[in-house]
């Protein structure tokens, strides 16, 4: 790093101290905390961005939001040049200098990181990071700190591309590296084009049965519903009724987040909007959940993230199946597209069976997007879904070079199978492969409800949830409780999960694990039965050995 560019960075770190005993962690949200206390981690991460470009030789992505959070936090994360989250091997770095202690120390760590990647700042080319930032007041003050980040590192740009939803910055950042062009309307296009298309291949008959044409949304009073609202002038089939869209306080008392936790209505709806189709995004429009209100109450049937993996796998199983052709033939063909899903043991155990016994492949991880991501990627079609709303859908590039060929082939002679081709093509463009997206989401089920001729109440009774529930464990040092088989199982302290499973078997239909919290000093525990008085008595009865094992009390 030669004395000029040294200079910069002291000069610009010197005008964002770090604030006195904060303490910040990169997770799969990137860092979050109160806004006031941000301005020199969002700065700090600017130069990581730019770094990120200059090794990559690529555009990276830096999003302004705290997604499901109170108004009043605000957070960063980063798009890598895929569109998907910041490479975890990238992550201590980025703790390390949200937490450097003053500038000197800072540019220490900058120039000791450099060197270890090989980073050539010199003669470099050019680094571009674009900018995303979602409705909260504080947003605007800590961009601004962000550029000064970005800008500190000599021939980086920072591209503001103003407020957004955290999946069209991803979007934008994975277009832009394929080369394609980039821009808000360009998003609007590819999705609305897809869902037009999707209704167009809708099977003759389907169409009205029991599909009413409109939906309501709850906007989070965030940035994703004011992006619905430009979105659905460009509709023909469908009304989107869009509330809670900037009249209200962000994420209180309205979202995705909200409507599945408390399992109650949001603001803005009510005894009218009984058994009407219903969703909910949340504050940065990256979870999607639907939701139909109950006669006469303020309950509400929640058709939550596994219902709409369930629905996706449905429909992405018979297309597939279409395409196949009769199976009498199948042992001669050379090409068998491989579809999975992905679940993390939170997943209910009653969506788990269903998938499976459709005959799906269903794999486990650890809980985190990151790990979903990267086991559907081991799919031509792996689909990922959180109970919170959070996940996708991800085509391999060898599957769509194939399908395109497929598709010109089987124009002259399968009408059926290429109509499977057209819509598998669609939904690959319809969704965003880059993260979880609750727009491209909503779409995605609105043409597979279509398609398939289902109202809500039809979809929701795929199959019934079984009863669960969760709750912590206050402890010292979490790293004590080691798991495996992503997480389904602990492995020290020795003992402790020979005495779940002997409390487990005891329930009818009963499952439990517990897991160490990636950020707070808690044991969490889930447990699942088939009644909720068995669920909370087989979860209270694990809080216990925990708290026997462990030596600590319950929160």
């Amino acid at each position: 790093m030669n004395q000029e560019q040294q200079s910069l960075l002291l000069r610009s770190a010197s005008c964002f101290p770090l604030p006195p005993g904060a303490k910040f962690s990169y997770g799969t949200s990137g860092f979050r905390a109160n806004a006031s206390l941000l301005e020199s981690t969002v700065f700090r991460v600017g130069i990581l961005a730019a770094l990120r470009s200059i090794q990559t030789r690529s555009v990276i992505g830096l999003m302004i939001t705290a997604s499901h959070n109170e108004v009043s936090d605000n957070g960063v994360k980063l798009a890598d040049p895929s569109g998907g989250m910041l490479t975890q091997s990238w992550e201590p770095f980025a703790d390390s200098l949200a937490n450097a202690p003053d500038p000197h120390s800072l540019l220490q760590l900058l120039d000791d990181f450099v060197k270890k990647e090989n980073i050539i700042l010199e003669a470099s080319p050019a680094a571009e990071v674009l900018l995303g930032r979602d409705t909260r007041p504080s947003g605007e003050t800590l961009l601004e700190a962000t550029k000064q980040g970005i800008t500190s590192i000599m021939g980086a740009t920072a591209s503001d591309m103003g407020i957004l939803t955290t999946p069209q910055l991803h979007w934008m950042v994975r277009a832009k590296n394929k080369g394609i062009e980039a821009t808000e309307v360009n998003y609007y296009d590819q999705i609305l084009a897809s869902f037009r298309c999707l209704l167009d291949y809708v099977p003759q008959g389907n169409s009205s049965k029991n599909v009413s044409d409109k939906l309501i949304v709850d906007g989070a009073d965030g940035v994703g519903g004011e992006k619905l609202e430009k979105m659905k002038t460009r509709l023909g089939y469908l009304t989107i009724d869009v509330r809670n869209c900037g009249d209200g306080v962000l994420n209180e008392g309205v979202g995705a987040d909200f409507v599945q936790k408390e399992k109650v209505v949001p603001r803005s709806f009510g005894p009218a909007d009984a058994g009407m189709r219903c969703a909910s995004l949340d504050g940065d429009a990256d979870r999607l959940v639907y939701f139909s209100v109950l006669l006469n109450s303020n309950k509400i049937d929640l058709v939550d993230g596994d219902k709409i993996l369930s629905l996706f796998a449905v429909f992405l199983k018979e297309q597939l199946g279409i395409l196949n052709g009769p199976e009498d033939g199948k042992s001669n063909k050379s090409y068998q597209p491989s579809l999975g899903v992905v679940q993390t043991a939170y997943a209910n155990g009653a969506s788990t069976d269903y998938l499976k016994q459709l005959g799906l492949e269903v794999a486990l991880t650890p809980t985190g997007v990151k790990y979903l991501h990267e086991k559907a990627a081991e799919y031509d079609i792996g689909i990922y879904f959180e109970a919170n709303g959070h996940g996708t859908v991800l085509f391999s590039d060898n599957f769509l070079s194939w399908l395109e060929i497929k598709k010109q082939e089987l124009s002259l002679k399968s009408k059926d199978q290429h109509k499977a081709a057209l819509r598998l093509l669609a939904v690959s463009r319809l969704i965003n492969q880059a993260v979880g997206d609750a727009l491209s989401g909503l779409f995605l089920v609105e043409a597979i409800l279509k398609h398939m001729g289902w109202s809500i109440h039809k979809w929701n009774e795929l199959y019934q949830d079984l009863p669960s529930r969760q709750l912590k464990v206050k402890v010292v040092d979490r790293t004590a409780v080691i798991t495996e088989n992503a997480e389904t199982k602990v492995v020290n302290p020795a003992g402790i999960q020979e005495a779940i499973d002997a409390e487990t078997v005891i329930y009818p239909k009963g499952r439990c694990f517990i897991r160490p919290s990636g950020t707070e000093d808690v044991v969490r525990v889930y447990a699942e039965a088939s009644t909720q008085e068995a669920a909370d008595s087989l979860a209270n009865s694990v809080v216990r050995l925990v708290e026997q094992y462990l030596g600590f009390g319950r929160s």
